[in-house]
């Protein structure tokens, strides 16, 4: 998607990108010079243009939000998967989790891992922070090279086709079933009693 043109009447539309522009004027490079131009010019012209009377006395504000709430805000998040021996890659490190239980590491689970503009970095799992200890370098699973131990696996599978006189190729019409034969069994006499008087 191509980047917005930021020319013209935008500018004159967009009061955050005329600050942008006047902080680029008056050559603010840090965050204090910036500050300060806002509390002592910026704001006070702001407000005396367009400052309007509140409708009600009632103040409608929250509360602000206490330090342990800023900075659960103000951090960067990213899921992460968790591999069977515990272990997270997150930008290139490897973060050994050490959880609380003994068990091996949840089937395709999800960590988050925080990080904030000092560098500090945490992870939790189903809303629990875990300890971790950063690796050098992955763990290495042992693998026996053993040559007696592979066993060779075709790379496809070929189908197995039967033979012309296969069972499957002929016709049910003309296949003749293999029952044994019938043994002659001798007719059945229903005999009449003769009856002497």
């Amino acid at each position: 998607m191509p980047a917005p043109d930021l020319s013209g009447n935008l500018l004159s539309t967009c009061p955050g990108m005329r600050l942008v522009k006047k902080l680029r004027r008056k050559q603010m490079a840090s965050y204090e010079a910036a500050n300060q131009y806002l509390e002592q010019e910026y704001l006070p012209q702001h407000n005396q243009r367009f400052a309007q009377a509140a409708a009600e006395e009632e103040d409608y504000h929250g509360r602000r939000p206490s330090r342990s709430e800023l900075q659960r805000i103000f951090r960067l998040e990213t899921q992460r998967g968790i591999g069977n021996d515990w272990v997270v890659r997150h930008h290139g490190r490897f973060l050994q989790l050490q959880p609380k239980h003994g068990h091996y590491g949840p089937t395709q689970a999800k960590a988050l891992v925080c990080e904030w503009e000092d560098g500090t970095t945490e992870v939790y799992y189903r809303g629990e922070r875990l300890a971790f200890q950063e690796l050098a370098e992955a763990r290495k699973h042992k693998v026996e090279d053993s040559a007696k131990d592979r066993v060779a696996v075709p790379s496809f599978a070929k189908a197995h086709k039967p033979s012309q006189d296969h069972p499957w190729r002929r016709d049910y019409r003309t296949m003749k079933p293999n029952w044994p034969a019938k043994a002659e069994m001798p007719a059945r006499v229903v005999g009449s009693m003769e009856t002497s008087l």
